[in-house]
């Protein structure tokens, strides 16, 4: 299951980068060639940008690849390297859980709930703003396969 949702993850940030690479550059040739400023590109930038960060930030939690200080691991048994790898990861769960699943999904709801829109491209803050709770829930995936594989924690 780790490797597809890889793949769907990684292609879908392919998507998005190349998304946010052609509006910079639209805006860029509209701005200097064209003499005209696009609208709406710096918007679309902005929100591919955030769904390109917290998307990423979860594919890099799935590829154990986020930053980290190793001072303690390398000094400790490889038993007890397993158990602070677990409860490190129950520790990253639990906040998943509670602020971006639980608390993306309220901030979803309320910018639904006020009907907030976006300036230029009229669209709902509330979409934007949905890729927390996703984030949340891949990287809780992500993590619960980690716990149900302890001996990738060796690698």
């Amino acid at each position: 299951m780790k490797l597809i949702l890889d793949k769907i993850l990684g292609s879908l940030l392919v998507f998005l980068m190349a998304g946010m690479v052609t509006a910079v550059s639209w805006q860029v040739f509209s701005r200097y060639i064209l003499q005209a400023s696009s609208s709406f590109t710096e918007e679309i930038a902005r929100y591919l940008l955030i769904w390109i960060g917290i998307l990423g930030a979860a594919y890099i939690a799935g590829q154990q690849q986020h930053l980290s200080i190793d001072i303690l691991a390398p000094k400790l048994s490889e038993k007890n390297r397993i158990k602070l790898r677990m409860g490190i990861n129950l520790l990253i769960i639990l906040f998943c859980l509670l602020v971006l699943v639980i608390g993306g999904s309220n901030l979803v709801y309320l910018n639904y709930l006020l009907g907030q829109t976006s300036a230029a491209l009229n669209i709902p803050l509330g979409a934007v703003y949905t890729v927390i709770p996703i984030s949340g829930v891949l990287v809780i995936i992500y993590k619960v396969n980690e716990l149900l594989n302890p001996k990738q924690y060796l690698v």
